[in-house]
């Protein structure tokens, strides 16, 4: 199971449990784990803006989010800046975006902050640029 923060094209936000999102199916499930018994949700790909893998559900109030990249941290990969349409900006590392395609993933250049890694819907950004 995964612990993942959806956030929808709408700016609504689902916080829960996955294990069956993959980025070739039209469509995953979040269990909300605040919710106990309840039944899993269906999400369709085309109503997110990014899917963010995360190490805890209720994140670091605490922490500064950040996109500078940590000079002695060699993430594999290219570095990519992301402009989303919503105005959320997000730079980090990323081995599969390519403009043909629906969506990518993302490894966050903070790397202290809660966000392992994110899957991008390519639809929900205004730009994208290699750094």
């Amino acid at each position: 199971m995964n612990k993942v923060v959806a956030h929808f094209l709408n700016g609504r936000i689902l916080k829960g449990l996955t294990m069956d999102f993959t980025p070739a199916k039209e469509r995953f499930h979040i269990v909300e784990e605040e919710i106990p018994g309840a039944a899993p949700r269906e999400i369709a790909m085309g109503e997110l803006k990014g899917l963010f893998f995360v190490k805890d559900l209720e994140g670091d109030l605490g922490h500064a989010k950040s996109n500078v990249f940590d000079p002695q941290d060699a993430a594999a990969g290219r570095k990519i800046h992301i402009e989303f349409k919503d105005g959320e900006v997000l730079d980090g590392v990323t081995q599969g975006y390519a403009p043909n395609r629906p969506g990518f993933f993302v490894v966050p250049a903070d790397r202290k902050g809660n966000t392992e890694r994110c899957y991008v819907n390519a639809a929900a950004t205004r730009r994208v640029s290699f750094i």
